[in-house]
């Protein structure tokens, strides 16, 4: 079954090329103008990836962003203008996966699609193997599913998927620049605002104090590393 895509712009050729794209590399597309509209699509035609403009009329691609994370994980791609550098953060902290940046090659946005999908649909391909414990922590790589102190941590696919991968390689320090080669899966020229907030929103789910983290630990001037035996 083709996954589905919801295209979300108040720029109609910004949908209909986006839509046309997408629809020759076999998915199936729908196309919103405004974030009701969006809103009542996401929940009716239950779409696997949503392509979401911040600046909507009627309500604003951010107020979107919150209400579809207070009940669903659909994973988001922002699109935002060149100097959004503010809203891009805040849309990344409010549950967004990714974002690309007007204006934008179809085929990158594709892409960018693509890798999400790949991970979500079908999970990232080091995960086979029992569950995993790291004190109250629980991480489970076939259900994709994450505990802490016996209660369920909601995280989106790509919290997960950073999540998986520090986990996987206990004690080795990665750069942002290889976090988004491995985890969103293609190199990425620009800032690594969207590694470090996915950072501090898994230390708000998983840590017990996110300021002093026990697992997702800083290596000053280098990157991030998971610490803490299994048990």
């Amino acid at each position: 079954m083709a996954a589905r895509v919801l295209v979300v712009d108040d720029e109609r050729v910004v949908t209909e090329v986006v839509g046309r794209y997408l629809q020759r590399e076999g998915y199936e597309v729908s196309l919103a103008s405004n974030g009701d509209e969006a809103l009542r699509l996401a929940q009716e035609w239950s779409p696997d990836l949503i392509v979401l403009d911040l600046m909507l009329p009627m309500v604003d691609g951010l107020e979107v962003c919150r209400q579809l994370r207070h009940d669903s994980q659909v994973p988001i791609i922002m699109l935002t203008a060149r100097g959004d550098e503010t809203d891009r953060v805040v849309g990344l902290e409010l549950g967004a996966d990714d974002y690309i940046v007007k204006p934008f090659s179809p085929r990158e946005l594709v892409a960018r699609i693509k890798s999400v999908l790949r991970r979500t649909l079908v999970g990232p391909a080091q995960a086979p193997g029992a569950a995993l414990r790291f004190g109250a922590l629980v991480i489970n790589p076939q259900t994709r599913a994450v505990t802490l102190q016996g209660t369920e941590v909601r995280l989106t696919g790509k919290e997960f998927d950073l999540l998986w991968f520090l986990v996987s390689h206990p004690g080795q320090v990665f750069t942002r620049e290889q976090l988004m080669d491995q985890v969103w899966d293609y190199t990425y020229a620009g800032d690594y605002s969207t590694v470090t907030v996915h950072i501090r929103r898994l230390r708000e789910k998983v840590e017990a104090d996110p300021v002093k983290p026990r697992y997702i630990k800083t290596v000053w001037g280098v990157g991030y590393k998971f610490e803490g035996p299994a048990s």
